[in-house]
């Protein structure tokens, strides 16, 4: 939790100083570009806003009307920050790129070229320059808080890279701060590239079709989250591989006869539920059944921490020569 806080918070307080800096420079050059950038910015402070909320909502104990907690509430907001990165960022975005490919807009707008200094457009391209500069170093800033939370989570889990981390992780507050800060910096690069190609032709269109580029990017990275963060809010259970060991440790627990049924689901970041429909051996009586219960729940606690609650349900014995459900 204290990871995922730190993180968020590096993030929220880099983009809200970027987003104050490409604002400023929109103003002085009227770069499409820059002006995509801000959108992005001011998303992306908002964003870390609505994660901090979740991170402290998702924290309220259990209750009558949560008796699960509230964990999930961070998965929500995760969704409703790939909504906004979308519908705000990506969107508008492009949409300002397309209308400046459409009408042949200049870099610099009307107002930056009344102002009495010498060649503005030199001037306020180096502005430009400036700021896109020292928002490459604050997004990296928070990259690299991003990356080692998510580095810790890799560890944890055994993931064999961010591909997988990003299919799997419940952690959705560091995978979406690492995802915007990725995007932040892949922008920062676009938004360069573009206002240098401009500046060297004279040329607006790259401006305009970086401005595009980038609403794109945001765009399609905004679906991916959105998918990634729905896996949880529906009801996710635990990897295969992992459902397979806790399995494994029930059915050698002395007594056990079979699985009968195992079921399990996020209830938020790092915190899981456990259900097993558990067939003993006949002739346990019920005192023996509930010391193999309290084993099984020791075990699977020991052997996965994000297990935090575990219901095992005594079944009638199975029959021998018949097979539980994970050997189905």
């Amino acid at each position: 939790m204290a990871s995922s806080v730190s993180v968020v918070l590096a993030a929220l307080v880099a983009n809200a100083a970027i987003a104050c800096l490409k604002f400023g420079g929109f103003l002085i050059t009227g770069s499409p570009s820059m002006l995509a950038e801000t959108y992005h910015s001011i998303s992306d402070t908002g964003n870390q806003v609505f994660l901090l909320v979740g991170i402290f909502y998702g924290r309220r104990e259990a209750d009558e009307h949560h008796p699960f907690g509230y964990g999930k509430a961070e998965f929500f907001f995760s969704f409703l920050v790939s909504v906004m990165l979308f519908g705000i960022a990506g969107w508008e975005s492009a949409r300002h790129g397309i209308e400046a490919i459409r009408h042949g807009e200049t870099s610099f707008s009307e107002e930056a070229q009344q102002l009495p200094i010498v060649d503005v457009a030199v001037q306020g391209v180096y502005v430009n320059y400036a700021i896109l500069l020292g928002a490459i170093v604050f997004e990296a800033y928070a990259l690299y808080k991003a990356r080692a939370g998510m580095q810790k989570e890799m560890e944890k889990h055994g993931y064999d890279g961010y591909v997988e981390a990003f299919r799997k992780t419940s952690q959705t507050t560091i995978l979406t701060a690492l995802t915007e800060d990725t995007i932040a910096l892949s922008g920062l690069g676009i938004a360069l590239t573009g206002i240098f190609l401009t500046r060297t032709t004279g040329d607006p269109i790259y401006d305009a079709v970086s401005a595009l580029l980038i609403g794109i990017m945001l765009m399609g990275f905004a679906i991916a989250l959105a998918w990634e963060n729905k896996r949880l809010l529906i009801g996710e259970s635990l990897r295969k591989d992992d459902e397979d060991e806790l399995k494994r440790i029930i059915r050698e627990t002395d007594g056990v006869g079979s699985i009968v049924d195992f079921r399990s689901v996020f209830f938020g970041p790092g915190d899981v539920v456990v259900t097993a429909d558990v067939a003993f051996d006949r002739g346990l009586d019920t005192r023996t059944i509930d010391e193999r219960i309290t084993s099984i729940e020791d075990a699977i606690k020991a052997a996965a921490p994000e297990v935090t609650k575990i219901y095992v349900e005594p079944e009638r014995p199975v029959d021998a020569g018949s097979s539980d459900e994970s050997e189905q």
